[in-house]
């Protein structure tokens, strides 16, 4: 991590100088210049930089000098302890610069406190270390040249180069000694030479019929290198005498489409020349047209073959021009042609004309085509006809022309659409066709009403739904075509709890898609009527009616409702429970509701917090609360309960209600009880104040309780008696029957109770009543 660090700190101070350099520059520094030979020894001494710049070597050594250079490789190295610039790697000039002189490198050494900045360029002289050489200098230069070669003829010849500059480069061309040629040299405008050899005495292939000659190619360096290519001149006969064709004009024909390589024709020529000037090649001179692609010539045996595609369509004929020549260069010519014989190798070719689909009475046009055969003869005569028994038949009208006619009335419900296979066939050995397919549709007319494809829809959507949420999509079909194929789906007009259908759902006219306007509340509407009608494009437009029934699906959106007990602010109302109490006393009975439906309206009743829970318990499905031990004296007074009811929904809702019980055996004593709540540390100071409005809002709702318990007995419960407890002063409140009727799943809980005002209730009243004004 270290030597990370310190070469990432070093990277930004040099990058740092390097930014800083083009500031410095024009400040301090100065620039010196070194020349040297290329391909040095590694660790040659290239300059003394400490001399040259006048450096103190503890400056250098203090100022940490170093070499900063952009180039790929470090050419040079600096040697700081002893003031010098020495070769750091291989310097080749040729590979460093090519042909460009001068060569040299630069590059920059820096200082340090102060800062200085050098610029230090090395020259890089070229020496003598490649030699000429010519391309393919294995192989020697060829030429072969007519003994009749006029004197002053020139013959160019191959190049060497140099990778050499200046001196070192290439400098002279050098011709081994003859009597036939000498060499002419000459110069480009960027320098380089080129060279050609120029007969300065006719050649007598008689007396020498093959020369061998050097050519040689020096540069100017020290020690001279220099490169050499042979040269292998051939003397070829004079030649007097021209070949002659045995026939001016050749004759023949060929087959269209006939294969590759099949020979057709042999041509033949004659040389009265002996030796190489009687012997013959033939070849075919450039032609017009195609002939040059299409026919081929042995060279040596004259025989002309097909090499490419013969097609009677495109040429009927085809002539060409035969060269024959000798060695000597001298060219006799004859020409040949071919006629081309026609095969049946084109099948008709049908072109529609005209094409139209409307109504198809008996007899109408439904289409005109014409055929063509670029065959000829009987390999061009067409004859056309119909695939399969269809209502159409074929009449020919102009020449080549022909009209698709209907051959019978149609029924579109019964055939809505036709393929239709023209064929033509012509009249070759063996005969070819062509085939091509028409496609014809039955204009409609609106006879056919929508049907959707459900006598009637039942849909869902959970309630608390998003506005324009889609709730489905009603599909109807329409078996007539286009326009009165076109379906639009309106909603009929129909009402819901007073309001239009149209103020809760909307109707896509084109996809049929349903969509909420609001939000629903499963617990105001459970479910929705409404009537779809789909209405056709025609004229005059049919249309069909479908129901459909959206049932809206309960979410667990309202928690229960604690009916009783009543909790109202402050509230001191207590259930008595005996001192004498056994196990299984019921204290009182918690009652809630839920307006949800089915598992969500489920609930169940746990005891969260007790002042004592070894005393009570709550019953899960029912809510009763139950002694669970023999009640004794040395239990508390007061008795505090909170229970908890939640539904069964996901996720779940709960109410939390608080149940004061007072152990005792007489009014008194809870009274006493509640007195004494002024020194309890729970509650404020003031305890009498609060306790006088406890025991009013006791009264209150007692009397509440008692007039609305017999008002809804009156009206709408059926009387009952359950067991009652003449010692208990509360008289407990419990709701009507509570049901679901929309057959959801909800299990329904029925509580029929009787209140009972006895002697002793009056008495506690009058007692509440005379104890309110003592406070």
């Amino acid at each position: 991590m270290c030597s990370r660090r310190d070469f990432f700190h070093r990277t930004l101070r040099e990058l740092g100088l390097v930014i800083f350099l083009f500031y410095l520059v024009n400040m301090v520094g100065g620039q010196i210049r070194y020349s040297i030979p290329e391909e040095m020894k590694t660790g040659s001494v290239i300059g003394n930089v400490a001399q040259d710049l006048g450096l103190d070597l503890r400056r250098l050594r203090s100022g940490r000098a170093r070499i900063v250079t952009g180039e790929n490789i470090q050419y040079a190295e600096l040697k700081a302890d002893k003031g010098i610039l020495v070769v750091n790697e291989r310097i080749d000039r040729e590979q460093l610069c090519e042909d460009i002189s001068p060569c040299s490198f630069s590059f920059e050494m820096i200082l340090e406190n102060p800062m200085e900045l050098h610029r230090i360029t090395v020259e890089v002289l070229d020496i003598n270390d490649h030699a000429p050489v010519f391309p393919n200098k294995e192989k020697p230069i060829t030429l072969e040249i007519s003994e009749s070669a006029a004197v002053g003829t020139q013959f160019p010849l191959q190049i060497a180069e140099d990778l050499d500059v200046g001196q070192n480069g290439l400098r002279d061309y050098i011709l081994s000694p003859n009597v036939n040629f000498v060499l002419k040299q000459h110069s480009n405008p960027d320098g380089g030479k080129y060279v050609e050899m120029v007969l300065q005495k006719p050649l007598d292939r008689e007396l020498q019929a093959h020369l061998s000659l050097k050519l040689i190619a020096v540069d100017g360096g020290t020690p001279q290198r220099s490169g050499t290519v042979n040269i292998d001149v051939t003397v070829l006969d004079a030649n007097d005498n021209i070949p002659s064709f045995n026939q001016s004009v050749y004759k023949s024909s060929v087959m269209e489409n006939t294969i590759k390589g099949t020979g057709i024709i042999t041509v033949n020529a004659t040389d009265a020349d002996s030796g190489s000037n009687g012997l013959i090649t033939y070849s075919l001179s450039k032609m017009k047209g195609s002939a040059t692609d299409i026919f081929s010539i042995d060279e040596n045996t004259g025989m002309i073959s097909v090499s490419g595609q013969i097609d009677y369509e495109r040429d009927r004929k085809h002539e060409l021009r035969v060269e024959a020549k000798d060695k000597g260069g001298l060219t006799g010519t004859s020409k040949v042609i071919f006629e081309v014989v026609d095969v049946n190798d084109n099948a008709p070719v049908i072109n529609i004309m005209s094409f139209s689909s409307p109504d198809v009475p008996l007899g109408t046009t439904i289409a005109v085509f014409n055929v063509k055969d670029y065959d000829s003869d009987l390999n061009g005569q067409i004859k056309c006809f119909i695939d399969g028994k269809l209502p159409f038949k074929i009449e020919s009208s102009l020449t080549n022309y022909y009209n698709l006619v209907s051959d019978q009335a149609f029924d579109r419900e019964s055939i809505s659409e036709y393929n239709i296979t023209i064929i033509a066939t012509d009249m070759g050995t063996p005969p070819l066709s062509t085939s091509t397919k028409l496609h014809l549709k039955i204009s409609d007319v609106n006879d056919n009403a929508p049907l959707f494809d459900k006598s009637s829809y039942s849909a869902q959507i959970t309630e608390n739904n998003s506005p324009g949420t889609s709730i489905y999509a009603v599909s109807a079909r329409d078996s007539d075509w286009n326009q009165n194929a076109r379906i639009s789906y309106l909603l009929e007009d129909t009402e819901v709890s007073g309001s239009p259908i149209s103020t809760y759902v909307s109707l896509n006219a084109e996809t049929g898609v349903l969509s909420a306007i609001r939000s629903f509340d499963y617990e105001q509407i459970k479910q929705l009527h409404l009537v779809v009608k789909a209405q056709d494009g025609g004229s005059p437009p049919l249309s069909s009616n479908v129901t459909v029934k959206i049932m809206i699906q309960d979410q667990n959106d309202n928690a229960p409702q604690v009916l009783y007990p009543v909790q109202t602010g402050g509230s001191l109302v207590a259930e008595m429970v005996p001192r004498s109490a056994d196990v299984g006393y019921l204290v009182t009975k918690v009652v809630a509701v839920d307006v949800d439906s089915g598992q969500n309206a489920w609930l169940s009743y746990k005891l969260q917090k007790a002042t004592d829970r070894a005393l009570f318990e709550v019953g899960l499905q029912n809510g009763e609360v139950r002694t669970i031990r023999q009640v004794t004296d040395k239990d508390a007074v007061k008795q505090r309960l909170t229970v908890i009811v939640e539904d069964n929904g996901q996720p779940s809702r709960s109410a939390t209600v608080i149940v004061n019980v007072a152990v005792a055996d007489s009014f008194p004593e809870v009274l006493s009880e509640f007195t004494d709540f002024t020194h309890d540390k729970e509650y404020n100071e003031n305890l009498t104040f609060y306790l006088v409005l406890a025991l009013a809002v006791v009264s209150f709702l007692f009397i509440t309780c008692v007039v609305v318990i017999i008002s809804v007995k009156i009206y709408r419960w059926r009387q009952s008696r359950i067991l009652y407890h003449s010692n208990l002063p509360v008289i407990p409140y419990y709701p009507p029957r509570y049901s679901d009727t929309l057959g959801t799943g909800t299990l329904p809980h029925v509580y029929n109770y009787e209140v009972l005002i006895t002697l002793n209730s009056i008495k506690i009243l009058n007692l509440l009543f005379k104890i309110l004004p003592s406070f």
